[in-house]
């Protein structure tokens, strides 16, 4: 609350908190309450009239929070006893959901409804405006009488271009207008009388929909979708299929979805089409999704039992020989929790023909699973689950008994499942944690499965950062289950005993040892004790690790790397004098440094190691400067086999950026070059960037020795230009495929780039320029392309892109040229109206064609075949009509709110085609 309180306010200081208070526990009155939200007020007082309880809320600007709804007026009753805001004088209540604004008298809105009720109300959304005399809002509908609607409120013209006028009015948000008695007015004038009224809003699936079409095979076919709603928490469509030379010819069809339509029931979806079968085959096929979900309210349930029902069958667009043919598929789940434990039931199963092949996922005939809540007691946990049913699934490949079945089975299952975990300090530092977790199934066929792990960790700390842990474990997995999709995936028996230490013995130094036996494996199957060695004292930096095999007493791998750096070796710090106090002597001023490292630019690593069976690793070092800026590197590293003679890779990269003048001269550059010398490859690439916006690159893939049937030694390329992301950038590029051996490029390449971008323009332009090579003769353009968008005022635009390529086929001198400009599109537009207006109707004119040359002669030559365009906008209704006068194909179309663009016919030479209207041969 904001802004200054009244005197009789300031008097009841306590009932006013009780007030307040009341208004933020609102959401406590049960499971439709609303939160409400003072965000703005002058005043707040309360009152007792009739026994009822009034909190008065006023001032300038009042704006209340009502969950997500906003709610402004000047003056709010709130009454807490009927649990209604009555907002007094002109308001307006904003819907979060539906993104509605209402506006009218005495607004009244009762908060366990979640309904809105006024007079003379005007209710808005991005794409509707109502007026209504009455109107009433609740959840998911709108119901006016007396009311004026029209979708061109928004369009800012007077009169509006169309309108309706009804007695009464049901809005569904988001899905359909219902108007009874309606009239259709033309700039305000009546025009047409309709009995009803239904107007499809932005919802696509709630379009209505008919095609007339002629097929070969079908003859003569008529689709329609028809909407349809059954009271106020119902909505469908209709399905109407036919086809001429079908037996039989007609389908039929409905996709129902209702609301809450009986107690206990949330929601009821149902898809059910049956059409007729392809030419060739007689009777319907069948394609149904049924599902429903609801929830039933059970005595000392913690919460509402939930449950959901799908029955599927997809028959439609299947093969007369496909084994799902005919195949309903069924599903049902419910849940229920009580304090004590929670439930499930599952039932999965199909109708129809018997399964030929493996079942995935399996049927449940039923599964009923039951699992109590965790059991506590101090360091004492458990945790049991129990889950039972009959089950048709995919045999296991691993039981004899199963596959003999065949491909699937049926049998019954129990399955057990608990963990068990007890913690506990036995001394000082010490934790004992000991766990048992257990998977137990049991089939009727007598098969059984068991996952048993046991384990029992002792863990001691001391002195901070030292630790030793015992840890031991008990791992059983054994047996074989008859369906696949719980099946094992081998025998497990096994009891490892693993023991970990963790010291920091000095200073800067952690020292590590992790070491793993298993009771039941033999000596030469035991794993590899591991030894770590961590290393941070300044300017040395060292982590290493080695694999040592306690039964054979060798040393299997050992890795490494170390690095010797101190940026900080040269800085001294200075420790003041302190004298001599009651408790302390005096102590004089000492200077001392972060290490004895004498070049603090210079870093110098190595990295490397060993293993038994392959010997040395290869062995890396790097010498690294860095220069009085950070940002100046300059780093080699050297990489030999050691196993081999010969060193195998040398390189540097370096990082460069001057600094004397950050505006003026900015300049910096970076690269890298790597050199195998055993196989002779050059690689690399350099950058030099000015002003972090124009910058120079070179960039190579070199063999110094190729073979001698290669044509080139690699690819080496030159560029200049702008950086990448600028609004306006160009780019240069020269290079390809390069032999050291004759020394020249074998086929060059010369590309550039310009793309220009201003406030309503943008422009774009790149080409490709084969030059002359030691293997390529001819200097010719083979690719360019033009494209551009630009306006012009208001009334004009231009946009459009060009595409030009040549290829070449045969060989030199006797090759011949394929040219082809492809035009896609061009497009000319024009804005016709007044001009202090926008806009009324555009004029386009479009171009989509290709063309091709064969060495300068034009294949299948004809004339320009441009597209004319009208569209008539009126914000709420547009009109579009489209003209090729070179193919003789015209069309017009009309799209209104919710939809895109309706055709009212299409003439070609060859047909008239009409909506509503059958095609003719």
């Amino acid at each position: 609350m904001r802004g200054r309180a009244s005197r009789p306010a300031r008097r009841r200081s306590g009932r006013l908190k009780a007030a307040l208070l009341a208004l933020g526990l609102l959401a406590l009155g049960g499971a439709q309450a609303r939160t409400v939200k003072i965000v703005s007020a002058d005043t707040l007082e309360l009152r007792q009239v009739d026994g009822q309880e009034l909190v008065i809320i006023s001032g300038e600007n009042v704006e209340l929070r009502v969950d997500d709804d906003v709610v402004r007026a000047k003056r709010v009753e709130f009454n807490r006893t009927r649990r209604t805001l009555t907002l007094i004088g002109s308001a307006t209540y904003h819907s979060a959901k539906d993104n509605e604004d209402l506006r009218g008298e005495n607004l009244v809105v009762e908060l366990g409804k979640e309904q809105v009720s006024g007079e003379d109300v005007l209710i808005s959304d991005a794409r509707l405006q109502i007026r209504g005399q009455e109107v009433d809002r609740i959840p998911g509908q709108l119901r006016a009488t007396g009311g004026y609607f029209t979708t061109c409120a928004r369009c800012g013209r007077t009169p509006n271009d169309y309108a309706f006028r009804a007695d009464r009015l049901i809005v569904y948000p988001g899905d359909r207008l219902v108007a009874y008695n309606a009239q259709l007015l033309l700039a305000d004038v009546p025009v047409l009388f309709l009995p009803v009224l239904v107007l499809p809003l932005n919802d696509k699936d709630r379009q209505p929909r008919l095609e007339v079409g002629r097929d070969a095979v079908d003859g003569l076919t008529v689709l329609a979708d028809l909407p349809f709603s059954v009271g106020g928490n119902t909505l469908g469509t209709t399905r109407l299929r036919y086809y001429e030379n079908r037996n039989p010819s007609v389908g039929l069809g409905v996709n129902l979805r209702s609301y809450a339509p009986v107690p206990f029931v949330d929601r009821v979806d149902l898809d059910a089409l049956a059409e007729p079968r392809p030419v060739g085959q007689t009777g319907r096929d069948v394609n149904l999704d049924f599902r429903v979900r609801g929830r039933v309210p059970l005595t000392l349930a913690v919460r509402d039992l939930d449950y959901s029902l799908s029955v599927t069958q997809r028959d439609i667009g299947r093969s007369s020989t496909d084994a799902e043919r005919g195949v309903t598929n069924v599903q049902f789940s419910a849940n229920v929790e009580y304090p004590l434990f929670s439930a499930a039931l599952e039932y999965v199963d199909r109708f129809g023909p018997k399964p030929t092949t493996a079942l995935s996922p399996p049927l449940k005939r039923p599964e009923v699973t039951v699992d109590p809540k965790p059991y506590t007691n101090g360091p004492l946990s458990a945790d049991v689950r129990v889950t039972a049913g009959s089950y048709t699934a995919a045999s296991n490949p691993r039981s004899p008994s199963a596959t003999a079945q065949g491909v699937n089975i049926t049998t019954s299952r129990l399955e057990e499942q608990h963990a068990l975990a007890y913690t506990v300090k036995p001394w000082t530092d010490a934790d004992l944690s000991l766990s048992n977790t257990f998977t137990g199934r049991y089939y009727g066929t007598g098969a059984r499965t068991v996952q048993l792990n046991v384990t029992g960790t002792l863990t001691q700390r001391w002195a901070g950062s030292n630790s030793v842990s015992l840890t031991a474990k008990y791992l059983r997995t054994e047996g074989t289950s008859p369906f696949a999709f719980d099946a094992l995936s081998g025998r497990v028996l096994s009891a490892p005993i693993t023991l970990n230490l963790t010291t920091v013995p000095a200073r800067d130094v952690t020292f590590g040892v992790s070491y793993t036996r298993d009771l039941f494996l033999r000596s030469d199957q035991q794993g590899n004790a591991t030894f770590s060695l961590g290393v941070n004292r300044k300017p040395l930096s060292l982590s290493a690790s080695a694999q040592v095999n306690p039964d054979k007493r060798t040393l299997e791998d050992v890795t490494f790397s170390a690095t010797l750096a101190d940026p900080d070796s040269a800085k001294v710090t200075v420790t003041p004098a302190q004298p001599a106090t009651a408790t302390a002597p005096a102590r004089p001023a000492t200077a001392t440094r972060s290490s004895a490292w004498p070049a603090p630019n210079l870093s110098l690593s190595a990295s490397g190691g060993y293993a038994l069976s392959t010997g040395p690793k290869p062995l890396t070092v790097t010498a690294a400067v860095t220069g009085d800026v950070r940002s100046n590197t300059f780093s080699v590293s050297v990489t030999h086999a050691l196993r081999e003679p010969g060193i195998t890779s040398v390189g540097f990269r370096y990082n460069l950026t001057r600094t004397q003048d950050t505006v003026v001269n900015a300049l910096s550059a970076t690269g890298d070059e790597t050199l195998n010398p055993a196989t002779g490859q050059l690689s690399g690439s350099h950058r030099v960037l000015w002003r972090g916006q124009y910058e120079f690159r070179t960039a190579h893939n070199l063999l110094l020795t190729r073979a001698d049937n290669a044509r080139s030694s690699g690819t080496l390329e030159f560029s200049v230009g702008t950086t990448s992301g600028s609004l306006n950038s160009w780019s240069v590029k020269y290079g390809g495929p390069y032999d050291l051996r004759r020394g020249g490029f074998t086929a060059p390449q010369l590309t550039g780039s310009l793309n220009l971008t201003r406030p309503g323009q943008n422009l774009a332009v790149a080409a490709a320029v084969n030059l002359p090579g030691l293997d390529q003769r001819r200097t010719e353009l083979v690719r360019a392309e033009l494209s551009g968008a630009a306006q012009f005022g208001s009334r004009f635009w231009i946009s459009g892109r060009a595409l030009y390529t040549r290829t070449r086929s045969g060989t030199y001198p006797n090759d011949r040229a394929t040219d082809t400009l492809q035009l896609d599109p061009l497009r000319v537009s024009l804005g016709l109206g007044r001009a202090d207006e926008r806009p009324g109707a555009y004029l386009t004119g479009t171009l989509r064609q290709s063309f091709t040359w064969l060495d300068g002669v034009r294949q299948s030559p004809g004339p320009l075949t441009p597209v004319l365009g009208l569209t008539i906008d009126r914000c709420c209704w547009a009109l579009q009509a489209e003209a090729d006068l070179v193919n003789r194909r015209y069309r017009v179309a009309v799209g209104l709110p919710g939809q895109t663009g309706f055709p009212l016919f299409e003439l070609t030479p060859d047909s008239v085609k009409v909506p509503l209207i059958p095609a003719l041969p």
